[in-house]
C-alpha cells in the first residue's frame, strides 16, 4: 500500500497529527472517518477537500467511511461567533439524502477489498438516554478539558457566548470515534484544523473505554491568496448540486482561480502526481496568459464532479465565451458570465414602446447625456448583444431581446449592462 501519510505531506495536507500515523499507514489497512454535517441538501466546494481526503485514503489501499451527521446535525458544531440554527429532523433527513450521492461520485462503495460506507451518527445517538449518555461518555470528560478547545473558547469570549446543546458537541463527536472503533475497527479521524479539539476528545475516549490507540489527521483551513474565504463568489456559495450551481459557473469558478493559487489547488483537488503538477506550475510561470494549470484544474474537477459530459459542455462554453461568441451560449449560462455586471428588469410595454438606444444608454449611467450617447455610437463604441450600433437613431424593441430573455449593452468591450425582461428569472 502507498504510504499516504508520505502522500498527504507533500501535497500540504498535514496541519498536525498524532505520534505513530504515519508508521500505521505502512502496516496496515486503516479504517478512517470524515463527518459531514447536514446543514444543507448539498455539498459545496469547501467539502471538497474533505472529500477527496476519503477518495485518496480509498486509492491507497485504506478503507473510507463517511459519516453523515444524522444526529450530531440536530446540535450543531459551534461556529465561531454565534449559535447555529436547529433544523428539523424532515429538514436533516432531506439534507442526508441530498449529500449520499454527492459523496458517491468520489467513492468505490463495489469494492472487493476495501469498499467505501456512509453511516449516519443517528443510528447510535437518536437512541441514547440523557442519563445513559451522561454515564458512558460524558463521565469521561472534565469541564477544564472541554473549556481548553478552541471552537469553546472562541464562544466564550462572543457576546452570545455558547448554549449548553453547542458545548455539548464534542461529547457526541467524541462517542462517534467510539461507536465506529467498535462496529468498523475504524483508528482514525481526518478533518479541517478546526477539529483537532473534537478528534482528540475521541481519541482520549477510546484510549480511556477500550484502552487502545487511535489516530488523528487535519489540514489547515483553506483560505485565497487574497485572504477571502474558499468556495465564495460574488454570486455567493459553489455547490456540488448542478440545481444549485451550474456546472458552467462550477467550472467558471475553478477556471477563475488565481495564479498564486493553481498549484495548491491541484495538489488538493486532484490525484495528479508531483511530475505532472510541477510541469503545470512551470506553466504557469513561464506563460500564464495562458491559464494551463486553471484549464486542466478546471477539467479535472468538474469532470469528477459532474460527470465527463457535463464537463465537456462547460469546457466548450466556456471556449465559445473567450472567443467572442458568448451569445451561442444557453441564457443561464450567459447570465453566469455577466453575474457581476450590473442589470436592470424591463417590462414588455418598455420595449413595444422601442425606445432609442440612447435613452437606454442614460438610463442605465453608460452615458451622461443623449448627446454623448451619441457620440459613443458614432465613435463605434457601443454594442448590443455583442453587436457594434452603428444607427445613432436605433431603437430597442421585442426582436433585440436574445432568445426572449435578455439584451446586454455594452459601452467598449468590458463593460456591460444586462436588460433582462422581468418576467424572466
Amino acid at each position: 500500500m502507498t504510504n499516504l501519510y508520505d502522500e498527504l505531506k507533500w501535497r500540504g495536507l498535514v496541519a498536525e497529527s498524532t505520534e505513530g500515523l504515519a508508521d500505521a499507514f505502512t502496516a496496515e489497512r486503516v479504517t478512517a472517518y470524515i463527518g459531514f454535517d447536514p446543514t444543507a441538501s448539498s455539498l459545496h466546494v469547501g467539502s471538497l477537500l474533505t472529500m477527496m481526503g476519503l477518495a485518496r485514503l480509498q486509492r491507497a489501499g485504506h478503507s473510507p467511511i463517511a459519516l453523515v451527521g444524522g444526529g450530531t446535525g440536530m446540535i450543531g458544531d459551534p461556529k465561531p461567533t454565534q449559535e447555529r440554527p436547529l433544523l428539523s429532523l424532515e429538514e436533516i433527513e432531506r439534507n442526508v439524502a441530498g449529500i449520499k450521492p454527492q459523496l458517491a461520485r468520489l467513492l468505490d462503495f463495489d469494492s472487493a477489498t476495501n469498499p467505501a460506507r456512509i453511516v449516519n451518527n443517528a443510528d447510535w445517538l437518536a437512541k441514547f438516554d440523557l442519563l445513559g449518555f451522561l454515564r458512558d461518555t460524558g463521565k469521561y470528560f472534565t469541564v477544564n478539558y472541554m473549556l481548553q478547545k478552541e471552537a469553546v473558547n472562541r464562544r466564550l469570549e462572543s457576546e452570545e457566548g455558547i448554549s449548553y446543546t453547542e458545548f455539548s458537541y464534542l461529547l457526541l463527536q467524541a462517542r462517534d470515534y467510539l461507536e465506529l472503533f467498535d462496529r468498523y475497527h475504524c483508528t482514525l479521524q481526518l478533518g479541517g484544523s478546526d477539529q483537532w479539539g473534537n478528534i482528540t476528545a475521541g481519541i482520549e475516549l477510546i484510549r480511556k473505554l477500550r484502552g487502545k490507540r487511535a489516530h488523528g489527521l487535519v489540514w489547515s483551513l483553506m483560505t485565497t491568496a487574497g485572504g477571502t474565504k474558499f468556495g465564495k463568489t460574488e454570486a455567493g456559495t459553489v455547490w456540488l448540486d448542478p440545481e444549485r450551481t451550474s456546472p458552467f459557473e462550477f467550472y467558471q469558478f475553478w477556471l477563475n482561480t488565481d495564479d498564486r493559487d493553481v498549484v495548491p489547488y491541484l495538489k488538493y483537488f486532484t490525484f495528479f502526481d508531483q511530475d505532472r503538477i510541477e510541469a503545470l506550475a512551470r506553466a504557469t510561470q513561464s506563460a500564464p496568459e495562458k491559464r494551463e494549470a486553471q484549464r486542466v484544474l478546471a477539467s479535472d474537477v468538474t469532470a469528477r464532479v459532474h460527470g465527463a459530459d457535463e464537463e465537456e459542455k462547460a469546457r466548450r462554453a466556456s471556449e465559445q465565451l473567450f472567443s467572442g461568441n458568448a451569445f451561442a451560449l444557453p441564457v443561464q449560462d450567459l447570465l453566469a458570465t455577466l453575474g457581476d455586471a450590473p442589470s436592470t428588469n424591463i417590462t414588455l410595454q418598455q420595449l413595444q414602446e422601442e425606445r432609442p438606444i440612447t435613452q437606454w444608454l442614460v438610463d442605465t449611467r453608460m452615458a451622461s447625456s443623449r448627446s454623448e450617447a451619441t457620440r459613443l455610437i458614432r465613435g463605434g463604441g457601443i454594442y448590443l448583444n455583442d453587436e457594434c450600433v452603428r444607427d445613432e437613431k436605433r431603437r430597442l424593441g421585442v426582436d433585440d431581446l436574445w432568445k426572449g430573455a435578455l439584451a446586454v449593452l455594452a459601452k467598449g468591450k468590458r463593460l456591460k449592462h444586462v436588460l433582462r425582461l422581468s418576467s424572466c428569472e
